[in-house]
């Protein structure tokens, strides 16, 4: 078997090929091909990953290129976790919006729409040579926004065999399952909604929803939810939701906090990334790969628990530091989905997939966040059922302007990017919508398509 990840000069690789490592007797694996536009950077992930494949000795072979084709020819697995821009541009993703008022966050609302308008191109460039090298591969998508990568990939470039994944659901359920002293393995969790915009229906355990009792603790102690969503609204909802529901649900409030911080997240991130890439050039140029090692261990833990605080953010609560500490990260979850399809043992999974009739009221193609069984060759969606109205509602207008901003994307319309926006949930008006995308045409330059 072939995996190749596209994007292996981010901060993440080495850990995947850890994980790789740890799983090597069962997966199969034969080759690991690595591929990156930042030979550098690759150069320093490499050396920090190398640490670990003197350690423990892989047993599969392991190739570095520049060269896409290369990389994908005979692929039977394909990671994509590439960001267009770098971490520069998700600055501006968020800045833009932001000094007109609006949240500025990298996945969600106006952030999203040009980090989905910057990728979508690339991504189609990737999907047509997969086309040409490796048709029958499985694409595992985590570059963000996950979910409308995965609706362009499976409706509009037409590659079925395409899944999107994100840890946010895997880590909330690590959390519950410790909150309810539970192995994770006995909790059985209907969650639904899009990427970075979904609920928990129902938390199962031994045939039993004890989902209200989560609650009611959370109620009980207001000061440890991780959720950054008042207790007394989860209630009222009587689900639990997704961390990134607080873009909504406390807008306001969201966008005062990034204005009083006087720093986005995007910029907290380059500067970390920037202080780390610095220090690891240096070790590399002494030798010191164990030394390298150490420092992007110290990273990865500096950036998740920055995460929780989100900006402007206060002190982290106990159950915080609990859940920093607690995350599934995208290598388990990936390779949990490589290893199901490729016949191992079956998983059930929070994953982007097409609905197929899980949700009530969306439709059949539609791209959703929902759990699914996981074995060889095969992704079914768990039935959901009916949900919400103002749950629906929301999920139906959200992407409604995703599969705009796909079509603004693809055909090059300026026309179709301002009526995305202006039918964002945070946005809704179109002469501010205008405001914006100029803004993001102005300071992208040309990591932003042309808009006719």
């Amino acid at each position: 078997m072939k995996l190749t990840i596209i994007g292996a000069a981010g901060v993440r690789t080495p850990l995947i090929i850890d994980e790789l490592i740890r799983r090597q007797d069962r997966l199969g694996l034969s080759e690991l091909a690595l591929m990156d536009i930042n030979a550098n950077r690759m150069t320093l992930m490499n050396a920090v990953a190398s640490v670990l494949e003197s350690d423990k000795q892989p047993n599969f072979n392991i190739t570095n290129t520049t060269d896409a084709k290369q990389a994908l020819d005979g692929a039977d697995f394909v990671i994509t976790t590439f960001r267009v821009g770098d971490m520069e541009s998700r600055v501006i993703d968020e800045l833009v919006p932001l000094e007109l008022g609006v949240l500025g966050q990298e996945t969600t609302g106006p952030g999203g729409f040009a980090m989905g308008l910057r990728t979508i191109p690339v991504l189609a460039k990737y999907c047509t040579l997969m086309k040409q090298v490796c048709p029958n591969a499985w694409l595992i998508n985590f570059a963000n926004p996950s979910g409308m990568m995965t609706e362009a990939l499976t409706n509009t470039m037409d590659y079925q065999k395409a899944i999107g994944i994100c840890d946010g659901p895997s880590s909330m359920l690590n959390v519950i399952a410790l909150v309810l002293q539970q192995p994770p393995e006995m909790i059985q969790a209907n969650y639904f909604g899009l990427n970075h915009l979904g609920w928990f229906k129902s938390i199962m355990v031994n045939g039993m929803d004890r989902q209200p009792e989560l609650i009611r603790l959370l109620l009980a102690n207001p000061k440890t939810s991780f959720l950054h969503i008042d207790t007394p609204f989860i209630t009222s909802l009587g689900m639990i939701p997704n961390e990134y529901l607080s873009y909504y649900y406390h807008s306001r409030h969201e966008v005062s906090n990034s204005l009083k911080s006087g720093m986005t997240r995007g910029q907290s991130i380059l500067t970390l990334n920037t202080e780390l890439f610095k220090q690891l050039t240096k070790l590399l140029a002494n030798g010191d790969l164990s030394g390298m090692r150490r420092m992007h261990s110290e990273y990865l833990r500096s950036r998740s628990m920055s995460y929780l605080k989100k900006e402007g953010g206060n002190a982290l609560s106990d159950l915080e530091q609990l859940a920093g500490t607690s995350q599934i990260g995208y290598a388990e979850l990936a390779l949990d989905l490589i290893e199901g399809l490729t016949g191992g043992k079956p998983s059930r999974l929070i994953v982007n997939i097409q609905n197929w009739g899980s949700i009530q009221g969306m439709e059949d193609s539609d791209v959703v966040e929902i759990p699914a069984w996981v074995s060889r060759d095969s992704v079914q969606p768990v039935v959901i059922g009916e949900v919400p109205d103002e749950c629906l509602g929301l999920m139906k207008q959200v992407k409604a302007f995703e599969k705009l901003t796909i079509h603004s994307a693809v055909e090059g319309s300026y026309e179709k990017a301002a009526h995305a926006l202006t039918i964002h949930p945070l946005i809704g008006d179109y002469r501010l919508a205008c405001n914006i995308l100029d803004g993001y045409l102005t300071r992208h330059g040309s990591y932003f398509p042309r808009l006719g």
